[in-house]
């Protein structure tokens, strides 16, 4: 019988375990599954912590709805009756340290409309008729590998990506535009451009794929997202699954690799897949062949606190959900959503829950890094009363540090990917590089990446029946 493990147990590694264990059953295959995590709990960066009346995710808070692996996973599971969905609202930009509302019409705050354009308070007059230019002028030589920001800068001009597309796209994907390329963040920006002779034009014809009469994007579930991570670990409970065990090694013994731990046995595996952190899968694959793919891989930094209030959340800004932070203000956050007015289910008494965000990608996050807690959160409360004029002392607070732990996509991010995979085939067949470090950093591109690993798996046992 033939032995697969899988070292991680975020949303990539459970998601594979979880077609591993579906396509196991469905092809009859002799094969052990073992799932191996570090932490005393699964979920990675999926964490749902529930204080007071509040509910709260200390990681991602959400999954894109619309996101193909989503809703099979959710119907195998079972969990379609805990789904709740987003309320939709105005989000706004915090800028000159006012609120301005992100117009109607645009996607990730690119106009879709010359009514959406002109409709914006961030722009003026000469960064819109700027703007225009997109309409006539034809693109020469950008290609997917260019920069996304280059590319927005070039046909809309550098008012419009500034003061209100960079806002909503660097909080998006965890980085400066300029070192972020098309391919990684919106590519098809570059097909419409092409094919429609506009940017604009383009999402205008296509603007059917990015809203709805409801307009609800985003799912989570009754109970927090760590429902779904729940779920998972219920169902795999015929496999073995092996918490607070910190994998150290994987020796390639040419038929097998041997896995070893600092707590715990080691383990002979045929095959296994690694869904850490890629500076984690470096150190425990340890062989200089890989590392300076490895090295070519960057991750940032996240700060999140919650601040829930015993204040009515109505005296939140009337259909607004939250802002995101442009340059130069007096507040020191990235973002802020009004957590309790986008999710009624994390505040059952309609008390006002806000989650604000700083990134390493901001100035002042050095400064951030050197306070404590308290420093930390008395810094977050002045940027709550700055932002929305709310003032009080907090009964439920929790804080989240993700050191390194933010993949960032740059302009050498493919390139790197596809020369590591090249290598580990030649240094380490069968053992394969999964999750968001990789190929993708939303919960369903997670999802997509486990069950694509799990086929592969599947097709290489079943071809060695």
């Amino acid at each position: 019988m033939k032995t697969v493990v899988v070292i991680g147990g975020g949303i990539t590694g459970l998601s594979t375990m979880h077609y591993l264990h579906k396509l196991k059953k469905e092809l009859n295959i002799e094969v052990e599954l073992i799932l191996v995590e570090r932490n005393h709990y699964l979920g990675g960066k999926i964490n749902t912590v529930q204080s007071e009346e509040f509910i709260m995710e200390t990681g991602a808070d959400s999954i894109v709805a619309r996101h193909e692996s989503v809703t099979p996973l959710i119907k195998d599971l079972q969990l379609q009756e805990e789904v709740v969905y987003n309320s939709t609202g105005i989000s706004y930009i915090f800028s000159n340290n006012e609120l301005h509302p992100i117009p109607a019409d645009t996607v990730f705050g690119i106009p879709t409309s010359v009514e959406s354009l002109f409709k914006s308070t961030l722009v003026s007059e000469k960064g819109k008729q700027e703007a225009l230019k997109d309409l006539e002028t034809k693109n020469e030589h950008f290609t997917q590998d260019s920069s996304i920001g280059a590319f927005l800068e070039h046909f809309l001009g550098k008012e419009l990506v500034e003061k209100q597309i960079a806002p909503v796209l660097s909080g998006v994907y965890s980085g400066k535009l300029d070192k972020l390329s098309i391919a990684s963040t919106l590519p098809y920006l570059l097909d419409y451009k092409n094919h429609y002779g506009s940017i604009i034009k383009g999402l205008a014809e296509n603007q059917k794929k990015f809203s709805s009469k409801s307009d609800r994007k985003f799912i989570s579930f009754k109970n927090g997202l760590s429902t779904l991570i729940h779920r998972l670990e219920e169902e795999l409970k015929e496999s073995q699954i092996l918490k607070g065990v910190h994998t150290t090694k994987i020796i390639n013994n040419n038929e097998q690799y041997q896995i070893t731990f600092s707590n715990y046995e080691t383990i002979q595996a045929d095959y296994v897949i690694l869904t850490t952190p890629h500076n984690v899968a470096q150190t425990i694959l340890d062989h200089y062949e890989l590392n300076d793919e490895f090295a070519k891989l960057t991750n940032s930094s996240l700060k999140s606190i919650y601040f829930g209030f015993d204040i009515s959340d109505d005296q939140l800004p009337a259909d607004g959900t939250g802002f995101i932070v442009s340059d130069k203000n007096d507040v020191h956050c990235d973002a802020c959503t009004w957590t309790s007015r986008k999710w009624k289910h994390t505040s059952d008494k309609h008390n006002l829950l806000v989650r604000l965000f700083y990134k390493s990608s901001n100035p002042t996050y050095p400064s951030l890094q050197q306070m404590g807690n308290h420093d930390l959160i008395l810094t977050a409360l002045s940027d709550v009363e700055k932002s929305i004029g709310i003032k009080g002392q907090p009964k439920a607070i929790e804080v989240t540090n993700w050191d390194h732990l933010m993949p960032n996509y740059d302009l050498n991010h493919s390139e790197a990917v596809r020369a590591l995979s090249e290598k580990m085939a030649s240094v380490f067949p069968n053992v394969i590089l999964a999750g968001c470090s990789y190929y993708g950093v939303g919960i369903g591109a997670c999802i997509k990446n486990g069950q694509i690993t799990a086929e592969q798996i599947s097709d290489s046992l079943s071809k060695n029946k």
